[in-house]
């Protein structure tokens, strides 16, 4: 099991994730979607596409741009089509037990 938790809120939970560049991928109905926002940013990646990013607002703080999904990945990347990843480095733990 894999749960995503970041400021004592627990975003997601799967036995069913996909891991690309060391990242785990989430189903959509995996994650608490409540907990996120739409952003304007987006991001490319030559190999996967065009990445688009989720705000996290849980417990009354915000952390910035630290989720994102590719809704129309490139060829190479369906794999990841329909799901959901949590950046590290944005203070979110990603734990595995």
């Amino acid at each position: 099991m894999v749960k995503v938790i970041w400021n004592d809120v627990v975003l997601a939970e799967s036995s069913d994730t996909v891991i690309v560049d060391r990242k785990h991928y989430f189903k959509v109905e995996d994650v608490k979607m409540e907990y996120l926002l739409d952003s304007d940013k987006y991001t490319i990646c030559d190999w996967k596409g065009i990445a688009n990013y989720y705000s996290i607002k849980a417990n009354g703080k915000k952390n910035i741009d630290s989720v994102w999904y590719y809704a129309n990945p490139k060829e190479k990347a369906m794999n990841i089509k329909g799901r959901i990843a949590f950046s590290y480095i944005h203070g979110v733990d990603v734990v595995q037990d």
